[in-house]
């Protein structure tokens, strides 16, 4: 059947070819169905870009505390069972910055809005720079690598962990603690599954349980001492609880989604070599490219929220207590807000209203700096390598099972050193 005349309802969210290639069902609900309840789940799929900016700046209907703790979430009742363990072992999951709505979510957007300012961001420029350099002298010189674990997964990987204060020789464990903190959101697990992803989490909880100590009897000017320090004389320290939760989403933000960026950038440019020899020819075009490259090939591809009263949108009328999943993916390519949304195009005068950050008040906190990241190894890896193509054909489907991202299988790539 060809995608044009495919009904929303042919296609599963569910399934891990649509999860790997969702842009013929997002069109599809984009002119039948714009607000689309999942039969799998009952969740209700946003995929209009106003619709999407409305959901995000109304906290009080739209709330981001999605704790799996009533098992209404995609792993139903062994969320529960997940959240006990983590109870009973380590450090119950309490709701900090991205899990709150206001008031109480300013007091932790204002905590880390300190660390990841602008002003920050520029500073690192060069060390930014250098880091994407290291990675590039790793393999230079065999002509080709695994681009995905090899670069886009060290790059933001090593930056976050050094901005904590943790050894950047140990980026493949923190990987390995992102992966296992974003698994529930992925796809259903089975119990034997949940329970090992537990014991993923608890190692990391228990080993930074012992760097928060370590930074409270003695500060050292990183990130993980400055939140130990955060509170002011009239000020409560955070808990250990929350300090738990603010690491888990710093970590986790601090991989998957800027790893994906790189990833999907660097395979638009060699499905597009003449767009990367004009970036090669006139590096102002670097920061352009990123926008829309962070457009079409959204990294975040939806995220959840919950409804707190009955709301209508769009024409759908969604009960109070339902889980809303907010497509960024297909926000970024509705064809009201950009013309010809299929289409990779560094020209495009609108691609920095790409929503791929988020909007409103859970904006991404460290937009600015995955911006850096993006634009440091684009102009690193243009500068220092050439005929860059890829060594082998992709598996597939291209990506990994996963509900809300798009994360690269792998991407093999050979060059010649400029």
């Amino acid at each position: 059947m060809d995608d044009a005349t495919r009904r929303v309802e042919d296609f599963s969210l569910m399934d891990h070819a649509t999860q790997s290639d969702p842009f013929a069902f997002y069109a599809a609900a984009h002119s039948q169905c714009p607000v689309y309840r999942m039969p799998e789940t009952g969740f209700y799929v946003v995929t209009r870009y106003d619709d999407l900016r409305q959901v995000l700046k109304d906290t009080e209907t739209f709330s981001n505390d999605v704790s799996a703790k009533d098992g209404k979430g995609l792993q139903g009742e062994l969320g529960v069972l997940y959240e006990e363990i983590i109870a009973e072992r380590g450090w119950a999951h309490v709701q900090t910055l991205q899990r709150t709505d206001p008031p109480l979510h300013s007091r932790y957007r204002k905590l880390l809005d300190r660390v990841f300012t602008a002003k920050r961001v520029r500073e690192m420029q060069p060390y930014v720079d250098q880091v994407a350099n290291d990675l590039i002298d790793s393999w230079i010189d065999d002509g080709e690598c695994e681009f995905n674990m090899r670069f886009a997964m060290p790059m933001p990987g090593i930056i976050i962990a050094e901005q904590l204060g943790l050894d950047r020789s140990q980026v493949a464990t923190f990987k390995r603690w992102a992966d296992a903190l974003i698994a529930l959101s992925i796809r259903k697990w089975t119990e034997a599954e949940i329970r090992q992803i537990a014991e993923t989490e608890l190692e990391m909880q228990h080993y930074l349980f012992h760097e928060f100590e370590k930074r409270r009897e003695k500060p050292t000017g990183d990130l993980i001492s400055a939140l130990v320090h955060a509170h002011g004389d009239d000020e409560e320290a955070l808990s250990m609880h929350e300090l738990q939760n603010l690491m888990h989403q710093l970590i986790s933000g601090g991989f998957e989604t800027t790893q994906s960026a790189i990833a999907h950038g660097m395979w638009l440019l060699l499905r597009h070599p003449e767009t990367m020899q004009r970036m090669r020819d006139d590096m102002s075009l670097i920061k352009p490219f990123c926008e829309e490259a962070m457009r079409i090939e959204s990294p975040v591809q939806g995220l959840a929220r919950k409804t707190t009263r009955e709301v209508e949108l769009n024409g759908t009328t969604i009960p109070a207590g339902s889980m809303v999943l907010t497509r960024y993916g297909a926000a970024n390519r509705d064809p009201e807000k950009f013309a010809c949304p299929h289409l990779f195009d560094i020209d495009r005068k609108n691609a920095g209203a790409q929503i791929a950050f988020g909007a409103g008040v859970h904006f991404c906190v460290g937009a600015s700096l995955a911006r850096q990241e993006m634009v440091s190894s684009f102009t690193a890896l243009l500068t220092r390598l050439d005929d860059i193509e890829l060594a082998r054909e992709l598996p597939q489907p291209v990506h990994n099972p996963s509900l809300y991202f798009m994360p690269m299988k792998e991407l093999p790539i050979r060059f010649r050193k400029r």
